[in-house]
């Protein structure tokens, strides 16, 4: 994809490597020789084995589990390559930790998802390359370029392949009728709402349904699965009230706790989400679907690196 591939590098920390290693081949560049560890204290260790300077380097690293070494091995790479002269940085987060931590809904709570905009801006991220915040305004808790990509068009073609009938869409809640209405506006398809109150965090109670999903499939589209019970709770209440199959789609597979036993004990029919956050091996599920946002990515990249338009992926 890249012609003049000298001047752009790829590195990747320790979250990502899979995912990196098939941005790279997409780009046409091969990934960078650094190595990412700890001392013996637990402190990490980044050795970048290649010059950097002047180039235009992309560093690939969710902020998935374990989220803090993640995120400290961003900062400490980001970090490493200013002080080797890089002439332009661009944090690829395809994952974005923190997110949900966006305001504070009571007193004395802290702000998080800022602090992380800061540390990554002072460690000295020059733009930021994302997907689907949990929140769209941590976009404006940045003082430089930040784009958010969406998964919706990789979401939307996997099921317009898989042609079922009589599909609604439905939102976990409320605050997710705008992602559902999007995915079913593609979809030539009705919405649904999933009206629930959440009495404590990771916990959640489904109230009521509203709209017409009897003898329906049904869709859940989120842009996060975490613990799996706002999700299989919302199943099962779509399944009690009539509907024929419900499958879940979301960007980011969380998936903490006992998320894939509750997934795999659950109605839904399957779960579709993207590799922004690996899967552990042990973990993989025959009802989970996991499609790839590498070729976004990479696209993304060249734009930046080119000077085009990344809003153009949005149309």
């Amino acid at each position: 994809m890249i012609a003049h591939g000298e001047s752009i590098k790829i590195f990747h920390c320790n979250a990502n490597k899979e995912l990196t290693k098939q941005i790279a081949d997409i780009v046409g560049v091969p990934v960078g020789d650094a190595q990412v560890g700890t001392f013996s204290n637990g402190e990490i260790s980044v050795n970048i084995s290649e010059s950097v300077r002047g180039a235009d380097v992309f560093v690939i690293q969710s902020t998935c589990a374990p989220v803090n070494t993640n995120l400290m091995e961003l900062l400490i790479m980001i970090d490493a390559l200013k002080r080797a002269s890089a002439g332009r940085i661009t944090a690829v987060i395809p994952f974005y930790a923190y997110a949900r931590q966006d305001r504070k809904s009571k007193p004395r709570e802290p702000i998080t998802a800022k602090l992380v905009a800061d540390l990554i801006t002072t460690a000295g991220a020059d733009r930021v390359l994302t997907m689907d915040l949990h929140a769209p305004q941590i976009q404006g808790f940045f003082n430089i370029p930040v784009d958010n990509l969406y998964a919706m068009p990789i979401i939307s073609k996997y099921f317009m392949e898989k042609d079922l009938s009589d599909v609604v869409v439905v939102s976990p809640d409320v605050g997710g009728v705008t992602r559902a209405r999007n995915l079913a506006s593609k979809l030539n398809a009705p919405l649904a709402i999933v009206d629930k109150r959440r009495p404590k965090a990771n916990v959640a109670e489904v109230m009521n349904i509203i709209g017409d999903i009897h003898n329906k499939n049904c869709i859940i589209i989120d842009d996060m699965v975490d613990t799996g019970g706002s999700v299989a709770n919302a199943a099962k209440a779509l399944v009690d009230m009539g509907a024929r199959e419900v499958y879940v789609a979301c960007t980011h597979p969380v998936l903490s706790g006992p998320a894939f036993e509750k997934i795999n004990d659950s109605v839904i029919k399957e779960l579709i989400v993207t590799d922004t956050i690996p899967l552990p091996k042990d973990k993989h599920s025959d009802k989970i679907k996991v499609l790839s946002v590498a070729p976004l990515f990479a696209e993304a990249i060249h734009r930046i690196y080119e000077g085009l338009s990344v809003s153009k992926l949005f149309d």
